[in-house]
């Protein structure tokens, strides 16, 4: 049952992703021009929710489905993380979708992209190979 209700959610934001063009290579490329608030108001007001989410959660202690706690760890600073920022955004701006996003695409029709998608899942492959020879 709890798959149904991840798909269901998924096709959802699926929905959510492709009317606020979010999923479009022309606004993705207008962001990285700096042509267009567009993306970035939706970058922007996804980071506030997330935060106002956080300390929701927090604060009311909430629980996962499965009855556990939720904890947030502090993470500390890393300078690979520079690097992988830079990898990550070069690829965006290459391909027009980011990670989240690349079903949606091609659930649009946009069957182009199972190329990214391949690309994409090579990528974390190849990071799993190596990551314990990477700087962390």
């Amino acid at each position: 049952m709890k798959n149904i209700t991840y798909l269901v959610f998924g096709i959802v934001f699926g929905i959510v992703l492709t009317k606020a063009e979010v999923i479009s290579w022309f606004r993705i490329q207008e962001m990285f021009r700096f042509q267009s608030f567009h993306m970035y108001g939706i970058i922007g007001s996804a980071i506030v929710v997330g935060a106002i989410s956080i300390l929701l959660l927090k604060k009311f202690n909430v629980k996962t489905i499965n009855g556990e706690s939720i904890n947030f760890p502090k993470k500390p600073f890393n300078k690979a993380a520079i690097f992988g920022g830079i990898l990550f955004g070069l690829g965006w701006a290459l391909t027009g979708a980011c990670p989240g996003p690349i079903f949606a695409i091609i659930g649009n029709g946009y069957g182009v992209f199972v190329i990214t998608l391949f690309f994409a899942l090579l990528g974390v492959w190849v990071y799993g190979l190596l990551q314990e020879k990477l700087p962390h």
